[in-house]
């Protein structure tokens, strides 16, 4: 009997698809957050997929479309860029990440198809 050979391929978390998933400071009033794929095939079916759209990152993040700044592919390095307004200033007072290093957690379970 031979096995299937469905090239069907089950949903995936975007953190168990990334080889890189984080935010780093963009600035005092940005914050930018970076996903790098190692694999051609990988980042085309996340870029395909639909499922990093301005407006449900917006909503992800709890920010308004307007505060989305960049929401991008970037072919050349099998990459995604996002970057938003921060709701506060860097180093203002009652800031909680000055590096914006710890503001990633919204993008780990988005559900790739």
């Amino acid at each position: 009997m031979m096995a299937s050979t469905s090239s069907k391929t089950s949903p995936a978390l975007l953190v168990d698809l990334a080889k890189v998933l984080r935010s780093k400071n963009s600035g005092p009033f940005e914050i930018t957050f970076d996903v790098i794929f190692d694999s051609e095939h990988v980042y085309q079916r996340v870029k395909n997929s639909g499922a990093l759209e301005a407006d449900d990152l917006a909503l992800r993040f709890h920010v308004t479309p307007e505060d989305v700044l960049v929401c991008m592919f970037f072919d050349p390095a099998r990459a995604f860029k996002l970057t938003l307004k921060r709701k506060w200033k860097q180093g203002s007072i009652g800031e909680r990440d000055t590096f914006g290093a710890q503001q990633h957690a919204p993008l780990l379970d988005i559900v790739i198809p």
